[in-house]
């Protein structure tokens, strides 16, 4: 289950909570023989995918909806229309790279319940189920009061990140993948989930012009996911807060997945804590 996660909060009450990458449903370690590493990954469907020669996004007309802090219906009216603007994206862009495309079904809930058979992950904002082609996202308080920021955005393009992984075959490889240890799992774990978030920047930049957006929300952006991260958690699954930070820059400078290839990066660029 591909989750994303709320951390700290931040000062002067901008933030109630900060929102962190989706976690899909996430296979356990596989067993590997002792001559096995995480970095550098081997498996070709990860690191030579053809959705990494796609080339930029299509510049896609996406206008954001208003919306009322506070409101579940609102957010709902908000949601929806970016969820469309994503799927016409990424269907035209995995036809580019010749990769079949299905369009993920899209659930709102209210609180933590149980979502495709499972315990709803902690205190995750939005997660991807693979095996259902879904994406499901939890309209509470923690994201209504601040909808008509980037953040719940960024919550929606990280999860539909997950279902591109899942089509184009990386969520599959990624499951196949063995590891020595909880370490080296949580490695390539990581390296899953800052793909997504990459491919989350790749879609906002792709669209930014046609938000009518000033580039201080976009800093904004950055700078609250660069004071959350694993350094606020006891999983290191995520990655540090500047790691994601810059994986999402990556993804809005190339404006499509030819940035986002974090399987050939170093364990530094995709670090969880300094002293990872």
């Amino acid at each position: 289950m591909i989750t994303r996660k709320p951390s700290i909060a931040l000062a002067a009450g901008l933030l109630a909570s900060m929102l962190l990458p989706g976690t899909a449903q996430a296979a356990s370690p596989a067993a590997a023989p002792a001559s096995a590493s995480a970095s550098p990954v081997r498996a070709t469907a990860l690191t030579r995918s053809p959705l990494y020669t796609s080339g930029r996004l299509p510049v896609t007309r996406c206008t954001e909806p208003s919306v009322t802090p506070g409101s579940v219906a609102s957010a709902r009216r908000y949601v929806v229309p970016l969820f469309n603007c994503l799927s016409r994206s990424w269907a035209t862009q995995l036809k580019k790279a010749r990769i079949p495309f299905s369009k993920p079904s899209l659930q709102f809930i209210s609180k933590p319940q149980r979502v495709c058979g499972a315990k709803w992950p902690g205190h995750a904002q939005g997660l991807y189920c693979p095996n259902y082609r879904r994406i499901v996202v939890l309209l509470d308080k923690n994201i209504t009061q601040q909808a008509e920021e980037l953040f719940l955005m960024d919550v929606i393009a990280h999860e539909y990140g997950h279902h591109v992984q899942n089509v184009s075959g990386i969520e599959r490889a990624f499951s196949r993948l063995p590891s020595r240890n909880k370490s080296e799992y949580n490695e390539q774990l990581r390296r899953l989930e800052l793909q997504a978030e990459c491919l989350s920047g790749a879609f906002i930049g792709s669209v930014w012009d046609s938000l009518d957006r000033p580039t201080d929300d976009w800093e904004f952006l950055l700078d609250a996911t660069r004071e959350s991260g694993d350094e606020h958690s006891k999983v290191r699954d995520h990655g540090k807060g500047r790691t994601i930070a810059n994986w999402l820059r990556r993804g809005f400078q190339a404006a499509g997945p030819a940035g986002c290839n974090t399987w050939i990066g170093s364990s530094a660029m995709v670090a969880s804590t300094p002293a990872n």
